[in-house]
């Protein structure tokens, strides 16, 4: 019998930002399913807990229809490897419990990776419950922990790598965001029969303009903005941007770069800006998803720019999705499919991570591109997320896949 009472089992979740969140919650119980969500106390990406929650065991919470559970955790999002792990741990401990004395009611779980943690908790509960579980993969472990920089992440890399083989095995089914990555866990000797490939989507009702933010605050007029949106991290590597602006600027000196979001690198970012000077340079609050769209709206180029590592190149980051909805020209500083996905679509320039000379005459080559260029580039940005990255496209195999005889009790 197919599944049909479904728990979306993942650490992070609204007010969080999250590739899938409310939403691919409600488009699972449009599909027919019976969804609820066993989620922690949002902390994320500043470690500190969100306004209107308190921390308990447990709480509930209806939104939009669809039953979540708040778990304990330790909020934490920093470069410790102590409150890192103790923020992963005290999830997991409190997932297990809640899937040992609640996994026998779902017909099966799906899983959101990362962390790794999540999935081990479905994966030992189910060895009690029977209690089949899917496992969706958006960054790759341990590859990304050793790439995150974050203190001890080298020590624990032959660690993880044991715990993903174990979950690995016990998933019914994986489901990878790129290509690429499914290759990979196809050579790590995950069977070809139990890895899918499902690309990420946009939140299509954000990549639009709604009028809802003062984009003139910004102080766009006269320039030629490039604007970045989103979580200011180690692995964006953004200084390398607000080097290659600064190089950009003697040839063109109407650039500017806008920053937008929060993260544990945004002080240091701050400090970078004020040394430079802001007549090329701003760091801007992060803004509700309602709003971001405005300010992409009004921007000439969207940039995106990730760590030169392996690992980059066989992940498509969400931003690609959200900003090819967007319609906007794009520059990608990444390798990889994400790269491809960008200059295949004709969506705009791809240019090597982590070399500020290169990131800098990328800017000036899309600079001095005339505005029907770069209009054309807009249009086939969008024409792109319809085809191949939409919602509608991503629930339907995904569904699908729910549906499948491996995933019944």
């Amino acid at each position: 019998m197919a599944p049909r009472r479904i728990l979306f089992l993942t650490q992070w979740f609204e007010p969080e930002p999250i590739m899938k969140g409310i939403g691919f919650a409600r488009g699972l119980a449009e599909a027919g399913f019976e969804v609820e969500v066993a989620t922690g106390f949002p902390n994320y990406p500043t470690g500190r807990l969100a306004p209107g929650y308190r921390l308990k065991p447990h709480a509930s919470e209806t939104m939009e229809g669809i039953q979540v559970h708040r778990l304990f955790l330790v909020p934490s999002h920093d470069a410790s490897a102590v409150g890192r792990a103790a923020n992963y741990l005290s999830f997991f401990l409190s997932a297990l419990v809640f899937c040992l004395l609640r996994g026998r009611r779902y017909d099966a779980i799906y899983v959101y990776h990362p962390p790794i943690t999540v999935g081990l908790a479905a994966g030992i509960s189910g060895l009690v419950t029977r209690t089949p579980f899917v496992l969706d993969i958006q960054d790759l472990w341990p590859d990304s922990v050793m790439a995150s920089g974050f203190s001890g992440a080298k020590k624990l890399g032959g660690i993880l790598g044991r715990l993903c083989g174990f979950v690995y095995r016990r998933a019914a089914l994986i489901i990878a965001q790129s290509r690429a990555m499914t290759d990979t866990l196809v050579a790590r000797a995950v069977p070809a029969e139990k890895a899918v490939t499902i690309f990420n989507w946009a939140d299509e009702d954000a990549a639009r303009a709604r009028g809802e933010y003062d984009v003139g605050r910004l102080a766009f007029e006269g320039r030629f903005n490039i604007v970045f949106g989103g979580n200011l991290g180690r692995v964006q590597d953004l200084e390398t941007v607000v080097r290659a602006t600064i190089l950009a600027a003697r040839e063109v000196p109407g650039i500017k770069l806008t920053l937008v979001g929060d993260g544990m690198e945004r002080q240091r970012l701050a400090a970078l800006i004020a040394e430079f000077g802001t007549e090329h340079l701003q760091l801007v609050e992060a803004v509700p998803r309602t709003q971001i769209g405005d300010i992409f709206a009004a921007a000439d180029v969207l940039i995106l720019h990730l760590l030169d590592d392996p690992l980059f190149a066989i992940t498509i980051p969400s931003k690609v999705q959200f900003y090819l909805a967007m319609g906007r020209p794009i520059l990608a500083c990444v390798r990889g499919e994400a790269a491809d996905i960008v200059t295949g679509a004709g969506a705009g320039m791809a240019t090597a991570p982590q070399d500020v000379e290169a990131v800098a005459a990328a800017m000036v080559r899309m600079a001095r591109l005339s505005p029907g260029q770069r209009a054309r580039m807009g249009q086939l940005a969008r024409a792109a997320y319809e085809a191949d990255f939409s919602h509608a496209a991503a629930m339907a195999a995904t569904t699908a896949c729910l549906r499948r005889p491996e995933l019944s009790k």
